[in-house]
């Protein structure tokens, strides 16, 4: 999920914690418990994202694969990084540290703003489509929730509006409220969201920010309805990946029967339920193949035609249709038996097997087809040439050990 995201819901939290805690002594010690808990949650919210200081610590592109999303994004490693966030705080802001002296409301609300932080950030990495691992070292396989776009501006709009109305500062309030409508707008221009996902979005908004109105200066009614419709919303998008899984793999198996659909990765577009786009891997070792596909599809093609959907997110590409509601953009077919030598002989290819999860194979090239149509080129590519073994490589589970 991207920072922006993080922040907003991490600020929300925090906001949500204050106003459910009994006030303080003083008007002075609530202002520094509010601002504590907001910024505690918030960086928290953040904080995992840090390793991207650790990525220089393998060659490229290793280093962003295996050390983004790493030990910073596990469950064992949230409570010593939890207790270096609240330590920092401790130490960098002496009227929080006044106040946590005295203050067991204030102290519980930090506790619950870092821990909720971590938390959050970690379930909203899981709900997209590039992984994470966060219960290693027990378990090292990679999660994908498959569930949300990386930048969903629905989190924006539900919580952003109730959270822009809480400021003191009308100028402030203004500003923020029409940047974030602006940014919308600019959204829907661009393609990336469609126009009525925009006025949906815009009602979410308004409804979230009356409710906010409508609780009174103290109330958090609006901030928890954005909370709550952002819950329900990521389960919503659960049931539609789950259910445009089912679909697509069922039409892969009936243009292929002799083939067997390993995964199939499910992209959302923002706001939009019915759209998205996917990423499949097919092995058939009798052929000594396996087969990469991507495209983009409608779990409810007589209602919206994947053609339909929003066209910023869908390759320029000829596309063939290869079921009702499911359009081909690319595929790519490999051998699994020259897959294996690689990863047998090549200590930088079975590095990279630690994080591809659609291993594209070509001839002096190991790329992850879920980036293939990546505006800027596919990040995960890493060129194959000789090269000594990178040392301290992450020992992650293989995502594709079934083709291995």
């Amino acid at each position: 999920m991207d920072n922006i995201t993080h922040s907003i819901i991490g600020f929300s939290v925090g906001e949500v914690v204050h106003r459910s805690l009994p006030a303080e002594a003083d008007a002075p010690a609530q202002r520094v418990r509010h601002r504590l808990l907001l910024v505690a949650c918030a960086l928290a919210s953040n904080f995992p994202d840090l390793d991207l200081f650790l990525t220089k610590l393998l060659p490229d592109p290793l280093g962003y694969l295996l050390n983004h999303r790493g030990h910073t994004h596990t469950v064992a490693w949230a409570v010593p990084q939890a207790l270096l966030l609240a330590a920092l705080l401790w130490l960098c802001w002496p009227s929080a540290r006044a106040l946590l002296r005295t203050s067991r409301p204030a102290r519980l609300g930090l506790a619950l703003s870092i821990g909720l932080g971590f938390a959050l950030h970690l379930l909203m990495d899981y709900t997209n489509s590039y992984g994470l691992h966060p219960w290693y070292p027990l378990d090292a396989r990679w999660l994908y929730g498959d569930m949300v776009f990386i930048v969903e501006p629905l989190f924006w709009a539900a919580i952003a509006v109730p959270m822009a109305l809480i400021m003191r500062w009308r100028g402030v309030r203004i500003a923020g409220l029409a940047l974030l409508a602006a940014a919308l707008v600019a959204f829907a221009a661009l393609g990336y969201l469609g126009w009525p996902s925009l006025v949906a979005l815009l009602v979410i908004g308004v409804v979230c920010g009356w409710a906010q109105m409508r609780s009174g200066p103290q109330g958090r009614g609006g901030l928890l309805l954005a909370l709550g419709i952002s819950v329900g919303f990521i389960a919503l998008q659960g049931v539609a990946s789950h259910i445009g899984r089912a679909q697509i793999t069922a039409d892969l198996q009936r243009i292929d029967p002799a083939s067997r659909v390993l995964d199939l990765a499910m992209t959302a577009f923002p706001s939009q339920p019915l759209c998205w786009s996917y990423a499949s891997v097919e092995s058939n070792p009798a052929a000594d193949r396996y087969r990469l596909r991507r495209g983009v599809a409608s779990i409810a093609p007589d209602w919206l035609a994947p053609s339909a959907c929003p066209a910023g997110l869908v390759e320029k590409k000829p596309a063939q249709t290869l079921w009702t509601g499911v359009l081909q953009h690319g595929s790519a077919d490999a051998s699994l038996s020259q897959l294996r030598a690689l990863k047998a002989s090549n200590c930088e290819a079975d590095a990279w097997l630690r994080f591809g999860r659609m291993p594209e194979l070509a001839k002096d090239a190991l790329s992850d087809y879920r980036f293939a149509s990546t505006p800027r080129g596919n990040f995960s590519t890493l060129h194959l040439a000789p090269a000594p073994c990178p040392a301290g490589v992450p020992a992650w589970g293989y995502p594709r050990a079934d083709l291995f």
